[in-house]
């Protein structure tokens, strides 16, 4: 199998991605470790929406106990022009704050050009078929769920036969499709989430800085065995990586 002849090559990083929790954990109450730069951005945005809400949920509450609880009006305050436009004005700004940097990301997690290598994920009932793509090398493999005791460690429901390997330092162009019903290619670590779609090319590109395992699962419901699709995708240096794709 192809991991068994990746693995000759001493690339596993099974214990640092425990170690740095790039995989979820009891109890953990934020999101998974991002190491991608997408999903790092999309973590960073979302920690700066949480600071504005709770300055915005803080002001208002204040505002409301205020108004509540106190014995006096103020007739001009009720009436006032110029209050009315203010909390009109303060909010828009708000609102273009928030909608700068969200735009950013959405251009740039839709921005394609210039990938390094091109990979084609297509999904079946109830496994993942990989093939790797360019002008200078093709080679394409399926990716099975496996239980069977083996002299590495396997995590239940999430190890496959057959690892997506791609290298480090590189922006990594997916075609998703399916090849009969819809089925959902996501791995949460890269801040991926496509859906795979009969008759439809989706797409979506990753870059990164970090060599490690990532492991996703098919995120739509599929069928009986829709559980059964695990997603493991190993990054490493790009000389490990060439030394792998020639033992293909």
């Amino acid at each position: 199998m192809i991991w068994q002849k990746f693995y000759a090559y001493g690339l596993s990083s099974y214990y640092v991605i425990i170690n740095n929790h790039f995989m979820s954990f009891w109890g953990q109450l934020n999101f998974q470790e991002g190491v991608s730069v997408i999903i790092e951005l999309l973590n960073y945005f979302h920690d700066f929406l949480i600071v504005v809400l709770i300055l915005i949920i803080t002001f208002v509450s204040y505002i409301l106990a205020y108004v509540t609880f106190t014995p006096y009006t103020d007739k001009y305050t009720m009436d006032s022009h110029f209050l009315e436009t203010v909390w009109t004005v303060i909010p828009m700004f708000i609102l273009l704050i928030m909608a700068f940097p969200s735009l950013y990301l959405l251009y740039l997690i839709e921005d394609i050009s210039k990938p390094s290598l091109t990979v084609k994920v297509v999904g079946h009932q109830w496994y993942w078929e990989y093939q790797y793509s360019n002008s200078w090398f093709n080679y394409t493999f399926d990716s099975y769920i496996v239980y069977e005791n083996t002299e590495l460690p396997l995590f239940y429901s999430l190890d496959v036969d057959n690892r997506l390997v791609l290298p480090t330092m590189s922006r990594i162009l997916f075609l998703v499709t399916s090849a009969d019903v819809i089925h959902s290619w996501t791995v949460p670590s890269l801040g991926i989430k496509v859906d795979a779609i009969p008759g439809r090319l989706n797409y979506l590109t990753t870059r990164t800085l970090y060599s490690g395992v990532y492991y996703g699962q098919c995120r739509e419901i599929c069928g009986s065995n829709h559980r059964f699709m695990p997603i493991v995708v190993e990054f490493v240096p790009m000389s490990s990586y060439l030394s792998y794709i020639s033992t293909l």
